[in-house]
């Protein structure tokens, strides 16, 4: 079992993913500066002015991971790079910002990190990198054609981790796709999440492109994702997503699992992001067999109780605009 540090372990998917890996055996602390607040769902989660080591807790500490220094990384094994701006419409209201925290943390972090013998670096990485690409399903070696601050600000951060691997430091950068589910930290800015909450507040789901595809990377089969890479040897670039579909084909599934009375409203709205991604990489050398389907992460959706439906705090763009000081 490993030691690992999560930088940016108490948002959307740290909150399910941290319980995960404390449940394998894993110590595991979070860093994170709490810009969503702290979701953790573990009951004996403490806050330590430095890094503790623990068995049964979670070590939180809130902190900008520019702060740290190689001495605070000393006896973990892994590091888990969740931190950053995590969206388009957040990198395109802090072009600057969504640069730094996207590309130049995760590089500082894994270079302090293998300063203080870290073994292992994770970086979540994103299918956004590859922009649009209009026909084909792009394996991690497709051409790269994003042009947008998110999409670059992903790909800098891959470039500049995977730059330090060698035969001591395996460095592993996940190119997830849009990631859908339950989290104790709730997102409904995500396609599947956005329009399961509209279908039931609005009776309606308004669809911009119906044709576009996304890659749809399931929170359950997320958590599987980082499971094999921490439990993996090798360095590169993974893509992992749970399936590929169109925009249009998720909001008939999502009307047909809330209503025949939603209403699917269709426009035509040009979209610069078009792409359908390949899992083979993962499944061969992560050994990652994704499970998840539309149906599996509405039903999970669905039997939840604590879902704020109407919190403007599950829209990071909402909360960057009006509580984020950067």
């Amino acid at each position: 079992m490993a030691r690992i540090m999560v930088a940016g372990g108490a948002g959307y998917i740290g909150s399910r993913l941290c319980p995960e890996l404390l449940k394998l055996g894993h110590e595991v602390d979070v860093v994170d500066l709490f810009w969503f607040g702290c979701h953790l769902p573990i009951p004996q989660a403490h806050t330590f002015g430095v890094l503790a080591n623990f068995r049964d807790e979670v070590g939180i500490r809130k902190a900008n991971v520019f702060d740290l220094k190689a001495e605070d990384l000393l006896d973990y094994d892994q590091v888990i790079f969740l931190a950053g701006l995590s969206n388009d419409p957040m990198a395109a209201f802090a072009p600057a910002q969504n640069f730094i925290y996207n590309g130049a943390a995760p590089a500082y972090l894994a270079y302090i990190a293998k300063q203080a013998g870290v073994e292992r670096f994770i970086y979540a990485s994103s299918c956004s990198v590859y922009g649009f690409n209009e026909d084909d399903v792009s394996t991690e070696n497709a051409q790269i054609a994003c042009s947008y601050p998110y999409g670059l600000s992903k790909l800098q951060g891959e470039q500049a981790v995977l730059q330090l691997a060698d035969a001591n430091f395996s460095v592993i950068a996940l190119r997830q796709g849009t990631v859908s589910g339950y989290s104790p930290r709730m997102r409904f800015d995500l396609v599947i999440n956005s329009m399961f909450r509209a279908a039931l507040k609005e009776r309606k789901i308004t669809v911009n492109n119906p044709a576009i595809w996304r890659p749809i990377l399931g929170i359950t089969d997320a958590t599987r994702a980082y499971d094999k890479a921490v439990k993996s040897t090798a360095s590169g670039v993974y893509n992992v997503a749970s399936f590929n579909t169109t925009v249009g084909k998720i909001a008939e599934q999502v009307r047909d699992f809330v209503g025949s009375s939603v209403q699917i409203v269709l426009n035509s709205v040009p979209d610069v992001r078009n792409y359908r991604v390949s899992v083979t990489k993962a499944m061969g050398d992560l050994n990652f067999y994704p499970l998840d389907t539309v149906h599996s992460i509405l039903a999970e959706l669905a039997t939840t109780n604590s879902i704020a439906l109407d919190s403007k705090e599950c829209y990071n763009i909402d909360v960057l605009r009006e509580s984020i000081k950067l």
